[in-house]
């Protein structure tokens, strides 16, 4: 059987030494938790799985809907002979949600966060010898904690989808010596000409060398060497001859090649790693968002990431760039990836396509729906999981906008809640992490940071005329803000910063559904296919328009189960002419840029 997933699981830091573990492993539900009592780390599992598909999902040949507080894994591998003299890391790109790993009954790593990656050292395994993995996954549905849309009811509902349990992205064995690079902090300065490279060691030795060549194509440009001299942060400038300057953007999403080296001092290569980096720069001038110093219209479409057979696993990689390309098929050049902390395969597709995404916290799950449990509670493990996504996704020139936080909604009153504190802490945390990118506070709804970057609204308004009215205002620095049914008001004030919608349409459309089966969309069903294009036209027209609008995000790319809104069905075939949706797609936008901002041209965009 081909092995599912195979494909590098880290595209923009790679070793050749690696050793794919994807394909079956024993598998058994452990629906009381009592796993550990009932001697599972010990015994063989009862069924099998293929991973990394989840335990929910068709593909996983498990198919089981239900609640699956804990879930056990097991599976046995060869290190292979030829990594002697290395230390064998074990590495998860994600499990769901508390994951504990044994390797040959001895616990090796534990990790909190069902979206991001961890990594397990296997000292004292040698090279050729068998070891035998144990994985343990526990996934409540009942306390806080960061879910994105998985439903914590037994089905489906709203939107809301079904759950995923353990392992869903890859696992992977890497051979690493005894002091080893470990992921690099790529930052493009495109005034300058130069990439700056922070690499970070677990380890230093004094008179050990640290290396980092960039190629443009297979021509060497840029090479600095510098000496480790205690630190465990090298940095180098390299910087690109001006000849060999190419900007990173949606019409020629240009990929520097970048090597990065470590060694001995004898001038022995120690550890070498591939990467990628793209010159490009984002910045804020008043409202617009300029990248590269130029206004570029932002048409992002929602983008959930989920598939009928794999749920929050892509079935192949395939899949991964066909979602891009199906998106700028129909006229977007980018996307809100929406409560999902995608795989990073995918951010490195979006790299190399030109497709702009911002960067998203599946933030949903802090509503405790257990009876009599509190409404509403942030734990710290939100926090700590979002500054890995962060560590991780930094370097990709594709990403160009952070949001941590989506649709918190409470009305402001005298005293300070404890969403003030969370959505600050989370704001703050991303821009001590990343200066380089705005930081939108909370997407739509409960603005709490003053000082937040970018200030938006989720408004699913379906008529063209009530649509126009609610964002008229913004020239006069009046927008439009959510607040609650009884008009209390959930944000601070507008003052000014970049805006756009980003979440709007949602147009409900599904010829094929029949009367009994369960579907949603905003607003009413249109009456005809002509009618949906009518109502869709005049929202984008009306935000395309708007010369203090940025951009725009609508909703969605895909059906996602029940919820019958998108561009593609769930199947991703198309549901509408996309030549149509495109043209209109087209419409040059009034977008404003301050005169005095470099390579400014004129008050509109220019479309490729």
């Amino acid at each position: 059987m081909k092995t599912p997933r195979s494909e590098y699981p880290r595209p923009q830091f790679v070793r050749p030494d690696w050793l794919c573990l994807n394909g079956e492993w024993e598998f058994e539900i452990d629906a009381a938790d009592t796993g550990w009592e009932r001697g599972l780390l010990h015994r063989p599992l009862a069924g099998r799985i293929l991973v990394p598909f989840c335990p929910e999902s068709e593909l996983s040949g498990i198919g089981n809907l239900d609640f699956l507080n804990a879930v056990w894994y097991r599976r046995r591998a060869t290190v292979p002979a030829e990594w002697s003299g290395r230390t064998a890391w074990l590495h998860f790109q994600a499990v769901d949600y508390d994951a504990t790993v044994w390797v040959n009954g001895r616990e090796v790593g534990r990790h909190r966060g069902g979206f991001t990656p961890f990594s397990c050292e296997l000292s004292g395994i040698a090279a050729g010898g068998e070891i035998e993995i144990v994985v343990r996954a526990r996934d409540s549905h009942l306390g806080p904690q960061p879910r994105g849309k998985q439903s914590q009811r037994f089905g489906n509902y709203t939107c809301f989808y079904p759950r995923t349990t353990g392992i869903w992205q890859s696992v992977w064995l890497e051979p690493l010596p005894d002091i080893h690079l470990r992921r690099a902090r790529l930052t493009p300065d495109i005034h300058r000409g130069r990439f700056r490279v922070e690499q970070p060691l677990n380890a230093t030795r004094r008179g050990w060398t640290y290396e980092a060549e960039l190629r443009n194509v297979d021509r060497v440009i840029a090479k600095e060497t510098v000496p480790l001299t205690g630190g465990f942060n090298p940095e180098v400038d390299l910087a690109i001859p001006p000849d060999e300057r190419r900007l990173w953007s949606v019409e020629d999403p240009f990929l520097y090649s970048l090597t990065l080296r470590l060694r001995d001092e004898s001038g022995r290569l120690v550890d070498a790693v591939e990467s990628y980096a793209g010159l490009r720069g984002v910045r804020i001038e008043g409202p617009a968002i300029l990248l590269n110093e130029k206004p570029v219209f932002q048409r992002l479409v929602l983008d959930q990431g989920y598939y009928p057979d794999g749920l929050l696993t892509a079935p192949d990689e395939a899949a991964l760039i066909r979602d891009i390309e199906l998106s700028q098929e129909a006229g977007f050049n980018g996307a809100r990836l929406h409560q999902k902390v995608f795989e990073e395969r995918f951010l490195y597709h979006a790299d190399r396509l030109g497709y702009l995404v911002w960067g998203e916290f599946p933030d949903w799950g802090n509503e405790n729906e257990a009876p009599g449990a509190d409404h509403r509670r942030f734990g710290p493990s939100f926090l700590t999981e979002w500054l890995e996504v962060l560590e991780r996704d930094y370097s990709h020139p594709s990403l160009i906008g952070w949001c941590p936080l989506n649709e918190s909604a409470q009305s402001l009153t005298d005293r300070i809640q404890e969403l003030d504190a969370v959505t600050r802490g989370m704001f703050l945390a991303t821009k001590a992490a990343d200066r380089t990118r705005p930081v939108l506070d909370a997407s739509g709804y409960s603005h709490r940071v003053a000082e937040t970057d970018v200030y938006d609204s989720h408004d699913y308004e379906q008529d063209g005329a009530r649509f126009a009215d609610n964002h008229a205002g913004l020239a006069q620095e009046k927008p439009y803000v959510n607040a609650s049914a009884d008009g209390l008001a959930w944000s601070l004030p507008y003052r000014g910063q970049p805006y756009f919608v980003s979440e709007f349409g949602g147009i409900w459309w599904n010829p094929n559904s029949r009367p009994e089966e369960e579907s949603w969309g905003y607003g009413d069903r249109p009456k005809s296919i002509g009618e949906f294009y009518e109502r869709f036209a005049a929202l984008c027209q009306t935000l395309l328009r708007n010369p203090r609008m940025f951009g725009y995000c609508y909703t969605q790319l895909t059906d996602v189960f029940q919820e019958q809104n998108g561009i593609y069905a769930f199947d991703r075939s198309p549901k509408f002419d996309l030549e149509r949706i495109r043209h209109i797609q087209r419409e040059t936008a009034a977008i404003e840029c301050p005169a005095g901002a470099p390579n400014f041209t004129g008050r509109t965009e220019k479309l490729a």
